[in-house]
């Protein structure tokens, strides 16, 4: 159930994930339990020099495509959500950097560091008393003269006492209303962290999404050149749907091969009759071949988007990224239900060879990052005057 074709290249680039999701699979279970950083998978990430897989060549990187990555992250998320969700969350960093910072020195030097010392970034761009709205800041970014401060209420920051640097939003200075941001990179010795929140959620365990009160100092050259409207547009909206939509999607092809193994063992023990399950596995094929082309519609999209600077920002396109996350988020919870059932108690108990609870839990998060209502609510206003294309072919 591949996302991408199989040229020599994106085989090479699917057998570095593969090991790493073997190191992924090997402590999804105790990751999830305790709630703690994959730090093996993670480690296997840097092994493997996949974390710079999307910066340009000639930053260091090896310019791969937004589908490349999309499928590495179906192929971690089949091992371990919350490992796949780091990288597909770093990689949603990083293709701001590429979209935004290659034509600023300090940026694409540190494009350089990402691929040679295989750094993890992480995102802070939820604030107390915003909520999950990443297109307004209360904070502003202080710059005086070659120095930039930065304080924040963060609720949420990805991995954040993990990460190696943070990209962080703010306003662009006091005297600038909510929507006007900026996006500024931090590393890891320019920044304190107090904790706030504990990430102690139902799903998505693994992430260590804390709280914390953010203090940052640095050259204001790190602050990326463009405004953080333009970059949330052309890089993060897209990124940030098709990435996780493909880690989704993931979630539940594995949900699918345990009950397709559970079906096939029953097989075995009634020969000559229909075992249970069988006709709602046929069911739960066809959805997952629904899902797989919405992704795939989605990323053929963005990609040629990317050739067109006015398609990239256009309602029309945000619209599409908009549909293809909440299509892909609202349709695994099914397949994975469809799974329990054919599983049965075997899927319900931890500890099995066929237990889905994690898998189920996990999905949850799918309709809350970011909240499907707020999605549709902002799809519902661009759809006010943007008309919907209705032909088959576009």
């Amino acid at each position: 159930m591949d996302l991408s074709s199989t040229s020599s290249t994106e085989v090479s680039l699917k057998a570095r994930a593969a090991r790493v999701a073997k190191v992924a699979a090997a402590h999804a279970d105790d990751v999830d339990k305790v709630g703690r950083f994959p730090k093996e998978a993670v480690e296997a990430l840097k092994a493997e020099r996949l974390m710079g897989i999307q910066i340009p060549v000639d930053c260091g990187g090896e310019g791969r495509s937004t589908s490349e990555i999309a499928e590495v992250c179906t192929i971690l998320a089949q091992a371990c959500a919350a490992s796949a969700m780091i990288f597909a969350m770093h990689q949603i960093k990083v293709s701001s950097l590429v979209s935004h910072g290659t034509d600023a020195s300090w940026h694409r030097d540190f494009m350089r560091r990402v691929c040679d010392e295989q750094m993890l970034l992480g995102s802070a761009t939820t604030e107390g008393g915003i909520g999950g709205n990443l297109r307004n800041s209360i904070c502003a970014i202080e710059v005086d003269g070659d120095v930039c401060r930065l304080e924040k209420d963060a609720t949420v920051i990805s991995y954040g006492k993990h990460a190696d640097a943070i990209l962080i939003t703010s306003r662009a200075h006091k005297d600038a209303p909510p929507s006007d941001q900026v996006m500024t990179v931090f590393l890891k010795d320019q920044y304190t962290l107090e904790q706030t929140h504990v990430w102690d959620t139902m799903g998505m365990r693994g992430t260590c999404s804390d709280g914390f009160l953010f203090k940052g100092e640095a050259p204001a050259v790190q602050i990326l050149p463009k405004p953080f409207a333009e970059i949330a547009a052309q890089s993060m909206l897209a990124s940030s749907h098709l990435l996780w939509s493909a880690l989704w999607y993931g979630i539940a092809v594995d949900a699918f091969t345990k009950a397709q193994t559970f079906v096939r063992a029953a097989a075995r023990k009634a020969p000559g009759t229909q075992p249970p399950g069988l006709v709602q596995l046929a069911e739960m094929s066809s959805q997952l071949q629904v899902i797989r082309s919405n992704i795939l519609q989605g990323l053929a999209s963005y990609e040629t988007a990317l050739a067109d600077h006015d398609r990239l920002s256009s309602m029309a396109f945000a619209v599409a990224m908009n549909n293809v996350k909440i299509a892909s988020s609202e349709m695994i919870l099914p397949v994975i239900n469809q799974a329990l059932r054919i599983c049965g108690i075997m899927g319900y108990k931890n500890g099995t060879p066929f237990s889905l609870g994690r898998h189920l839990r996990d999905a949850h998060s799918a309709e809350l990052m970011i909240s499907n209502d707020r999605i549709l609510g902002n799809t519902s206003t661009m759809l006010l005057v943007h008309k919907q294309e209705t032909g088959l072919l576009g």
